[in-house]
Parts: C-alpha cells; structure tokens; sequence
C-alpha cells in the first residue's frame, strides 16, 4: 500500500525527493521517490557516504518534492576541465 501511495505522489509531483548536489565532479543526483520528509533524510546519509567514497566534493543537500526528469545530471563541461573524470555509478542510485 505504501509503495502504490508513493507512487501516486511521484506521479503527481508530490513525492520527496533527496537532491545532492556536488561541485567535484559538478552533477546533480536525485534519490527517492519517499512518501515522507523524514523517510528522505532517514535515507539521505547512506547516498551522502556513497559520494564521499567516490570523492566528491562540497557536497550540498536538498529534500524537496519534485518530478525529477533524470536521476543524475552531468555537466560534461566542468568534467573536461576536472582532473578527477567521470563517476560512473553509485552504490544506493536506481537508474
């Protein structure tokens, strides 16, 4: 039941979204759908430790509700002048 709810939330715009934002490598990544505020920062810190792992940098965090488009948005321009490249996945991120 939880699962369908959210489900219509996200379909709506309604859901709880965690937006991560890095400046090294400079992307923007979304986690959820959550039914719930406190579900998203319950969840946020393991997509927190993911990042630092793979060393990312300046790390800022939004929750907010939203229809995100895509799930991880690259700017490719700042990766050409970044000497630490592209990530290529993370661990807790459902593409």
């Amino acid at each position: 039941m939880k699962e369908q709810l959210t489900a219509i939330l996200d379909a709506l715009g309604l859901a709880f979204w965690i937006e991560i934002l890095t400046e090294q490598p400079r992307c923007t990544y979304f986690f959820g759908p959550f039914l719930t505020r406190g579900e998203a920062e319950a969840s946020q810190s393991g997509y927190l430790e993911d990042l630092e792992v793979e060393g990312a940098t300046e790390i800022r965090v939004n929750i907010k509700r939203c229809k995100p488009e895509n799930l991880t948005i690259f700017d490719e321009e700042a990766d050409r002048r970044s000497p630490l490249g592209r990530f290529t996945s993370l661990s807790g991120q459902t593409l």
